[in-house]
């Protein structure tokens, strides 16, 4: 399995985080445990055999192009087949800047994206399997999201606020002095809550969780660090609040977490 990243260009490095590519040579059998990331994805199949879920013991086609929500509760993906897929990953408060719908709308779901996309992108995925190089496809992927960029002028407008919520999360006292925060900013703390949901899809408690939970499992991952201090360094109360979180984002305790039967192919590797 061949994974890869590639950033935008010009404006859209604002936007999106990266493009990637996941390809396979030879028919193979995959099963992943997806957990939350923080991240919006949409991924185009261009592999020419499809790309088949297994659900229930049973092969499911999987859409052309899927529109993968914010992850919140964790859960097995198992395919088959030859993977050649490519992939937009939008930073976490970008990508209701290309969609008209309610972003929080595809929370914990796999969209069909052809059912809601429009007829140009359904276009874009045929242009994008007749492309004979990855620097094409990009290029046909970054004029189909300036095209969407577009219309969001009143979205764009608002971004600068979320931007700064983003930043203001980062900071420990930020929900003991959110209506301070809020007031700084001219809005209400509930209108302030409410954008940063429109955006990202997740409150800013949630989304607060998923970033202490993400750094967390690194370093579960890495097994180099005692508990305790993991639970400290990523900002938990304490050790019972860190394994409370962990158990809720992954379905294990930190302690009996294998890494090696729970990767999540697009998410987990993004960091």
């Amino acid at each position: 399995m061949v994974y890869k990243e590639f950033r935008p260009h010009g404006i859209l490095k604002n936007y999106i985080q990266c493009y990637f590519v996941c390809e396979s040579d030879v028919a193979i059998f995959t099963e992943d445990k997806v957990f939350a990331s923080g991240y919006i994805e949409m991924m185009f199949n261009l592999g020419q055999d499809g790309f088949q879920e297994i659900r229930d013991g049973h092969q499911i086609k999987q859409p052309g192009i899927q529109l993968w929500g914010q992850t919140i509760q964790p859960f097995t993906f198992s395919t088959s087949g030859c993977h050649a897929m490519f992939g937009v990953r939008f930073f976490p408060h970008t990508a209701a800047l290309f969609f008209n719908e309610r972003i929080e709308e595809f929370n914990d779901q796999i969209i069909d994206f052809e059912q809601i996309g429009g007829k140009e992108t359904v276009v874009l995925h045929a242009k994008l399997i007749e492309a004979r190089s990855l620097d094409r496809r990009i290029e046909l992927v970054e004029e189909f999201l300036l095209f969407k960029l577009s219309f969001s002028e009143r979205k764009i407008a608002k971004l600068k606020l979320v931007d700064s919520i983003m930043k203001e999360l980062a900071k420990d006292d930020f929900f003991e002095k959110i209506n301070t925060v809020a007031s700084r900013y001219g809005v209400s703390s509930r209108y302030l809550q409410k954008i940063f949901l429109n955006y990202s899809g997740l409150s800013p408690n949630l989304f607060s969780k998923i970033g202490r939970f993400q750094k967390s499992l690194h370093m579960v991952i890495e097994k180099n660090t005692p508990l305790t201090t993991v639970a400290y360094e990523c900002g938990y109360f304490d050790q019972s609040h860190f394994i409370k979180d962990f158990k809720f984002f992954t379905g294990s305790i930190p302690s009996r977490f294998s890494p090696e039967s729970s990767t999540d192919l697009f998410a987990a590797l993004q960091n």
